[in-house]
């Protein structure tokens, strides 16, 4: 294996972010450390990101909702004179295997998503105060917040300059954000990815580029004028105390990652990865004070915690495991119960976090180009949320009855009202929505059952599972569709899932990850970007790609 990437960082070793706190306002800066890339090979020149970077700024967004709820609005700057961030590093792009770049893009743009959603979800406005150069990637990081001042200077633009220096598209949503969210004009569209110098003062404001351009000796002090007029104007609650996020334990073996609960068992032989989650063994809290003084230890938000850890640490880590085995194990009621006080009291900020963070891990799981299968054997606990797993998979197999020499508590499943509605997927309907979408009547019988404990052949009836099989069938049809699964080219497996997952209406957010990933994905593998004469190679050298100029 390469070099394992750790998606577990805090505050104390960032190094290219920095945070200030002033009660409902708090300044994020970007101050990329050059030397500090991920991989050697490349320095982050003007405040250009790779995976390392966003990794940090991604823990910053989870640590701001959870850590510091007072905060209303977040002013995204930059820390370095005379420029806002120059987007992805091309040098980290040009040497990068292809699989790393299409996970890059696809982890940078669910961080871009977060912050994005912060003010619907947690009642958080971002606001990117661009001062210099602003371009690709960067002025992504933009587009993703709420509002965009810029300075009206000589050297400050906006730019998604791709298309004529790299021969690539934006792949954070760019092309998605100006068009879908801020509006702008197709053709002028079309004029502003197709120069590489960008757009600068009010020309950019007219073009809808950035809703605000100041003068460059009224800059700072317009900028906090107006994060403090957004704190006033805020509806979010005042939160005093938030919670800590501890560092995540993990231990990694050779054929094994284990969280405290979540363990993730390797067969890289046959290509797939078990991960096992497991439902609370103690009773639930009995309010929510009680909740939120366990902390990140709350059985919830720390299952939640493991389970993004595992997807991302799996997605990156482990290329070649193309099945990944979704199983629970625990107690149906127990869990149910501490599902229940959160559902119950989805007004206090803590239980809403709890949910929006799984809403935002369960888009994780939607979107990871792997073979997603799901267990529901006996003993455990697809309940609610963790039921919710089993609607975002591929297929489900379901024990049907009893199985010699197995105690344990028969299969069931257990629908709650998490199954109608506080988890959409990116296209806006439940997963129960999109998977009824050709028979809508069916998500209504499946709420009628909502707190029953549903056993195979119910389940089987209502649509819930793919498959039931009995103590006989059990082992061998399990293992002719791993086998069979592993055997499909992993190309047609990845075009086949991300189409067959996604049915429905079309949104930003689709588009974003479907349409514009595709696209992205493919352009990434042809020469004319990244040959040993396309333009992401010969990028800095002076001389342009030379491109194959067939239209396919």
């Amino acid at each position: 294996m390469s070099q394992m990437i750790d998606f577990r960082v805090d505050p104390a070793s960032y190094r290219h972010w920095k945070v200030e706190y002033s009660g409902p306002v708090a300044i994020l800066s970007m101050d990329v450390d050059e030397n500090g890339g991920l991989f050697e090979g490349y320095e982050l020149k003007l405040n250009s990101y790779d995976l390392g970077v966003d990794i940090e700024l991604n823990d910053v967004v989870q640590r701001m909702r959870f850590e510091h709820p007072e905060v209303k609005v977040v002013v995204m700057r930059s820390g370095k004179d005379n420029v806002f961030c120059a987007g992805a590093n091309i040098r980290m792009l040009g040497g990068a295997a292809h699989s790393h770049k299409v996970n890059f893009c696809k982890f940078t743009n669910e961080t871009r998503n977060a912050f994005e959603a912060a003010e619907k979800d947690s009642g958080q406005q971002y606001i990117a105060a661009v001062k210099g150069a602003c371009a690709g990637g960067g002025y992504e990081l933009a587009l993703a917040c709420n509002h965009i001042m810029l300075t009206d200077d000589s050297t400050s633009a906006v730019g998604l300059p791709e298309v004529p220096l790299l021969a690539v598209l934006p792949g954070t949503g760019g092309l998605t954000r100006i068009t879908d969210k801020r509006k702008m004009r197709r053709d002028l569209a079309d004029i502003f990815c197709s120069i590489e110098e960008g757009v600068k003062g009010q020309r950019a404001k007219d073009w809808r580029l950035v809703d605000e351009v100041i003068p460059n000796s009224k800059f700072a002090e317009t900028v906090e004028a107006r994060a403090q007029e957004f704190a006033a104007s805020s509806t979010k609650a005042d939160v005093k105390t938030g919670i800590i996020f501890n560092p995540l334990e993990r231990a990694v073996t050779e054929d094994a990652v284990s969280w405290s609960s979540v363990k993730v068992d390797i067969d890289r032989a046959g290509r797939k990865a078990t991960f096992t989650l497991k439902g609370p063994d103690e009773t639930a809290p009995v309010d929510m004070d009680a909740f939120q003084a366990q902390g990140d230890q709350a059985h919830l938000l720390r299952l939640c915690r493991d389970l993004e850890d595992a997807i991302l640490h799996m997605r990156l880590n482990e290329m070649e495991v193309g099945l990944w085995v979704f199983r629970t194990e625990g107690d149906p009621t127990i869990l149910a119960a501490h599902e229940a006080l959160v559902a119950a009291n989805s007004d206090h900020w803590l239980a809403n976090e709890v949910r929006q963070y799984w809403k935002r891990t369960l888009k994780r799981l939607d979107v990871t180009s792997r073979s997603l299968v799901a267990f529901v054997e006996h003993g455990s606990c697809f309940v609610g949320v963790l039921a919710e797993i089993l609607f975002s998979v591929d297929r489900t197999y379901m024990m049907d009855g009893e199985f010699e020499d197995d105690e344990r508590p028969l299969a069931t499943i257990t629908l709650t009202e998490a199954n109608f509605g506080p988890y959409p997927m990116g296209n806006d309907l439940t997963r129960l929505q999109t998977r009824f979408l050709g028979e809508p009547e069916l998500v209504d019988t499946a709420r009628a059952q909502i707190g029953e404990a549903l056993d195979a052949e119910t389940a089987d009836k209502m649509g819930l599972v793919t498959i039931i099989l009995d103590d006989i069938d059990w082992d061998d049809e399990v293992r002719i569709f791993m086998e069979e699964r592993a055997s499909f080219s992993p190309d047609a497996m990845t075009g086949l899932e991300a189409n067959l997952r996604f049915a429905g209406p079309e949104t930003m957010e689709t588009r974003i990850f479907g349409r514009l990933t595709a696209w992205q994905n493919w352009i990434f593998n042809r020469p004319n970007a990244v040959g040993k004469d396309g333009a992401l190679q010969r990028y800095g050298t002076g001389v342009r790609g030379d491109f194959d100029l067939e239209r396919v």
